[in-house]
């Protein structure tokens, strides 16, 4: 199954270098330019992750993810120009799973990807059972 990860920045060339990135490596890609999009897209698309950017204008990335981890357990991958540990704090404590800082490496980015979507999936699956013998 082909995950599906949204990506939500303000930024059209960044979601497009990020659109090609992760479409060269099997993943759909869905694209929301500032928060409310991203909000709509959520609700209507049901993605497999969330690459959110912080800088925003309308709603920004905190809020955005504040909003989604409230109803949604989807990954979120911050990804920022912000390096401020009190910025990377708030966005963890607001319910992102992971942060990075731009400029982010393409083969940073896959590896974060498949991690955050490999602890999804194994928290989705049932507990394995237990064979006892003798």
């Amino acid at each position: 199954m082909t995950a599906r990860i949204l990506i939500v920045d303000d930024d059209p060339l960044l979601i497009e270098l990020f659109s090609i990135l992760l479409k060269a490596h099997g993943y759909e890609v869905l694209r929301a330019g500032n928060g409310v999009e991203a909000l709509e897209k959520i609700e209507k698309e049901n993605p497999d992750l969330i690459l959110l950017d912080l800088m925003m204008p309308d709603m920004d990335g905190i809020e955005v993810c504040r909003r989604v981890r409230a109803q949604h357990q989807v990954p979120i991958l911050i990804i920022s120009a912000l390096d401020h540990p009190g910025t990377i704090a708030e966005a963890l404590d607001a319910g992102a799973d992971d942060y990075l800082v731009k400029p982010v490496p393409g083969g940073v980015l896959l590896a974060r990807v498949a991690r955050l979507l490999w602890r999804a999936r194994a928290a989705q699956s049932p507990e394995p059972q237990r064979i006892e013998e003798g």
